[in-house]
């Protein structure tokens, strides 16, 4: 099991600056992105579509750093209904399945996608809990209409690239629990797409991630390691649900995530948060966490997504390396 990191969090600085620091970590593995809701700095995309010579100058320099590149990030909204978003992140998707392709990366994370509520919608429209009918026709549309059609494409690229498409089961798509990624693989005949098994979004679900692993089986093709601490006090006054974002000022430069839209600022007391590996959970779920993943598929690449905002990029990334290696080893993987 190759244990590493996702490099986002490193994007201001060089793709040979970050290789190094992952090594002096003890990580062995990057995970690099190449477009959807954020830029692609770390990848000569262009270059290695264009010839042979990019390719293996940009392998050579993973390998002359001790790093083994073990997927491509391409998280978005490929299904998005607004002009300015979905056609673009649908083209990094399929364009991200050629460049994997290309490079001899066998992993590209992504997730599902989340359409709008009926034909001609310019808004996605996520349905959680569909008592009334009028819901179950939403989704009905989006499955049936947008996700399936758009996913058997996808399935087809990905068998013929011999790359395997893991989704992030992420709220605010489709796909957001075990249930809705089986259903997309049902749906599609689907050999090709499978799950990212990122705890994070699971945690505040309620979801059980070791159970998850065990329930979806050879189905998760890949894996991140961020960490959701449950702030239960919190929790008892606003739920899991809780919609008390508010709109980061223009003045703060916010994250432009396509088209028009900007990331939002997120509550003050919120009933969770995202934070580095070990800072919500400890060995009690990490050691079990990776010996499920590792019955699964013992070659599987396990990347820290730093989005702890209580530590910066360094400090967290070396605080859920330590967490990480150490559970690794007390897991015997």
């Amino acid at each position: 099991m190759k244990l590493g990191a996702y490099t986002a969090c490193l994007h201001h600085r060089s793709l040979d600056e970050t290789l190094k620091i992952l090594g002096e970590l003890g990580l062995t593995s990057a995970e690099i992105n190449t477009g959807g809701f954020i830029a692609a700095p770390h990848i000569p995309i262009d270059d290695i579509l264009a010839g042979s010579g990019a390719r293996e100058d940009y392998l050579g320099r993973f390998a002359q750093a001790g790093i083994t590149l073990t997927g491509l990030n391409v998280n978005g909204n490929p299904l998005n209904p607004d002009p300015l978003v979905g056609p673009k992140h649908a083209d990094d998707l399929r364009r991200t399945i050629e460049v994997a392709a290309l490079l001899g990366v066998k992993r590209v994370v992504t997730m599902s996608g989340l359409p709008g509520g009926h034909p001609g919608a310019t808004a996605a429209n996520w349905v959680v809990n569909p008592w009334d009918s009028q819901w179950l026709d939403v989704l009905d549309h989006q499955w049936n209409e947008v996700a399936v059609p758009f996913w058997k494409d996808i399935q087809a690229r990905a068998a013929a690239a011999d790359v395997k498409v893991c989704i992030e089961m992420h709220p605010h798509n489709l796909v957001f629990n075990p249930p809705t990624l089986q259903r997309l693989v049902e749906q599609t005949n689907a050999t090709h797409v499978g799950a990212e098994m990122d705890p994070s979004h699971l945690f505040w679900q309620g979801i059980d991630p070791v159970a998850a692993i065990e329930h979806l089986g050879d189905l998760v093709f890949h894996a991140a390691a961020k960490d959701t601490r449950i702030n239960e006090d919190n929790v008892r006054l606003f739920g899991v649900l809780d919609d008390r974002f508010t709109r980061t000022p223009a003045s703060q430069n916010p994250v432009n995530l396509g088209g028009h839209n900007t990331l939002n600022q997120w509550p003050d007391r919120p009933s969770w948060q995202f934070v580095a590996v070990g800072r919500g959970h400890g060995d009690e779920f990490w050691v079990p966490f990776l010996q499920a993943l590792h019955a699964v598929d013992a070659e599987m690449a396990v990347n820290i997504e730093h989005e702890d905002t209580e530590l910066d990029q360094i400090e967290g990334l070396r605080f859920a390396a330590q967490q990480l290696i150490a559970a690794g080893e007390k897991a015997g993987v």
